[in-house]
């Protein structure tokens, strides 16, 4: 008995990374810093991009050749103009652009405070719409390229001390989902990036214990694999974030209980 044909991927497999252009939103360490060195180990044209220069040099160095170092404020919309344009000067065009700038603050709705909201909300959601401002009129014209959302799998339901950073990447979620349906038909591959806990600068401020914590590295090749099979949501390490994604299919009455249990430990 023949089985059922496998269901093709929702974006197009990326079989080779030689000579492609990169440009990763958030590079200069963490999550984006481990993407791109393990994409320019695998041949890829990688722009780096953060507000910290000398980490971006520093990376660069080891891919001279291949590694562009592009050090600029995603948060400004006129820092987004500038950049754009000194990234088409060295390589005319780009492939791939992943949004990976983030910040995070654990706290509590009761410890909200609106400067601190101001900014997360610009770094987290804002560069991420400047971005697709400056980039998409360019890649629509061309029919083809992908963009790449980092957002989390704090963005699946409301966990508890993410009172700005969880509602910002569920706002993420959302947009990667309205992308890919407006942008696929035009030739365009949308990915949806939902890592659980990986050991960064941003999670060393967490005073709970993290299940099923990643290294930089390992959420990198997790990231690199999903990129190469077309996948739209890649999410990792799945042993944890299906128990997250089956939370929030529970009742909100199950789903409160247990959430209130966490908010206790």
């Amino acid at each position: 008995m023949l089985g059922l044909p496998l269901l093709p991927p929702l974006n197009r497999p990326i079989a080779d990374w030689r000579g492609r252009r990169v440009w990763i939103i958030g590079a200069s360490s963490g999550i984006g810093a481990a993407l791109a060195l393990d994409l320019l180990d695998r041949g890829a044209r990688v722009a780096l991009s953060a507000r910290n220069a000398p980490a971006l040099r520093a990376l660069a160095q080891a891919h001279p050749r291949s590694a562009l170092a592009l050090a600029f404020d995603a948060s400004s919309p006129a820092e987004w103009t500038r950049a754009h344009a000194e990234l088409r000067r060295s390589w005319e065009a780009v492939d791939l652009v992943v949004f990976c700038a983030a910040i995070y603050q654990p706290e509590r709705a009761w410890e909200i405070q609106a400067a601190r909201v101001e900014h997360t909300l610009a770094v987290n959601l804002g560069s991420v719409y400047y971005g697709l401002e400056t980039l998409l009129p360019g890649l629509m014209q061309a029919g083809h390229g992908g963009v790449a959302i980092v957002a989390s799998v704090a963005g699946y339901t409301g966990l508890p001390t993410a009172a700005v950073y969880g509602p910002s990447k569920a706002a993420l979620i959302n947009l990667a989902e309205l992308l890919y349906t407006e942008l696929r038909p035009h030739g365009l591959d949308v990915y949806l990036i939902n890592p659980g806990f990986v050991q960064t600068r941003l999670t060393a401020r967490n005073r709970f214990a993290m299940p099923a914590l990643q290294t930089p590295q390992q959420a990198a090749r997790a990231i690199v694999r999903g990129l190469e099979r077309g996948k739209f949501e890649i999410h990792f390490p799945r042993r944890f974030t299906m128990l997250v994604r089956l939370l929030r299919l529970l009742p909100y009455r199950l789903r409160f209980a247990l959430l209130r249990r966490t908010a206790a430990a």
